[in-house]
């Protein structure tokens, strides 16, 4: 196989909730492989900060903001990405939010609304881009799963039931779409370090029992996601389809370190 096969060049791509986190580094990644990404969230001042940057590394974007819970503006979205490039090759859902606090106490208000971006926004987005892709016989898409999709983490059920339904969302479109061209897969990341979350980790005993457990001693940077996510969007990965790739520093293979 030639490596060549790793590169981007002459695909578009869009990376949902790719203005920050996860999110913008893959889609940064991805501008580094040779895509034309196009980087959306609901606030249009972000989308512009990272329209600017993908610029910057010398790759087409567009400034277009969009809401998964509005299924009207992911199809503006995509609309605006065909007038724009001709096709979308690559899509990837990042969107996503959580919050902690006991089960006992989780009102099915709050249930419901992580559900819905989670779990709902990604069947939107994979269904408006899936249709897409199927029409034209060839598309990646890669979806964000989590350390909870596979164990429990403590107080944030909702999250994690959110997070494990990804996982079977992905592979039930990847069974059903792989005979058009279109291969579905999913990235669990381990624990990231974002601006969200450092406090919690640098100062928090669940920061520490996180580090704990993860063997490579340390946390990881986002940029390290980018490469698994530019493989599952390239043609590397053409006979890869419905797997969950787990980036985490070996927290889900610990068990006694020492």
């Amino acid at each position: 196989m030639s490596f060549a096969k790793l590169e981007l060049n002459g695909r578009s791509a869009v990376v949902v909730g790719g203005t920050s986190g996860i999110g913008r580094a893959i889609a940064h990644g991805l501008a580094e492989a040779g895509a034309d990404v196009i980087c959306t969230s609901r606030r249009e001042e972000q989308v512009e900060i990272a329209a600017a940057e993908i610029e910057a590394l010398g790759r087409r974007t567009l400034r277009v903001a969009s809401d998964v819970g509005d299924k009207s503006s992911i199809e503006h979205l995509l609309a605006e990405s065909i007038a724009a490039f001709g096709k979308v090759d690559i899509l990837v859902n990042s969107a996503g939010r959580t919050k902690r606090e006991p089960t006992l106490d989780l009102d099915e208000e709050t249930w419901n609304s992580i559900l819905e971006t989670n779990l709902t926004g990604t069947l939107r987005t994979c269904q408006v881009f899936g249709r897409h892709m199927i029409e034209k016989g060839y598309g990646r898409i890669v979806n964000i799963a989590s350390l909870s999709t596979f164990v429990s983490l403590f107080e944030v059920a909702a999250y994690s039931a959110s997070k494990a339904a990804v996982a079977s969302l992905t592979k039930s479109l990847a069974i059903e779409w792989a005979k058009h061209g279109v291969n579905v897969n999913a990235i669990a990341p381990g624990v990231f370090r974002t601006a969200l979350n450092e406090k919690l980790l640098d100062e928090s005993e669940r920061g520490r029992e996180f580090l704990t457990r993860t063997p490579m001693g340390r946390f990881g940077k986002v940029e390290e996601l980018a490469g698994a996510a530019v493989f599952l969007a390239s043609d590397a990965a053409s006979y890869v389809t419905g797997e969950v790739l787990v980036v985490d520093g070996g927290f889900l293979a610990s068990g006694v370190n020492q």
